[in-house]
């Protein structure tokens, strides 16, 4: 992960019809279905870094404080998992 930029980003989700739909709503279009709360989380996050790419080639920014990690840093975070 070193050389790589990070975002930190609020998410949403909530259940429809077909499962879950998670959503960033501070990026236009970043938003994601999946059978799981999990599933949902990790397409919406490919989403984001698709939308990233995008906007990088346009050089354009996503409006997100990014974030460039050092070797010694350390990340904690909270992450819903669903069990039976």
């Amino acid at each position: 992960m070193v050389g790589d930029k990070i975002l930190y980003l609020t998410m949403v989700v909530q259940t429809n019809d077909d499962g879950y739909l998670a959503r960033c709503s501070d990026i236009q279009g970043a938003f994601a279905e999946g059978d799981t709360i999990e599933e949902a989380i990790f397409n919406c996050v490919d989403v984001v870094k698709m939308i990233a790419a995008y906007r990088a080639e346009r050089h354009e920014s996503l409006g997100q404080k990014e974030i460039k990690p050092t070797p010694e840093m350390q990340f904690s975070f909270a992450i819903p998992v669903g069990i039976s």
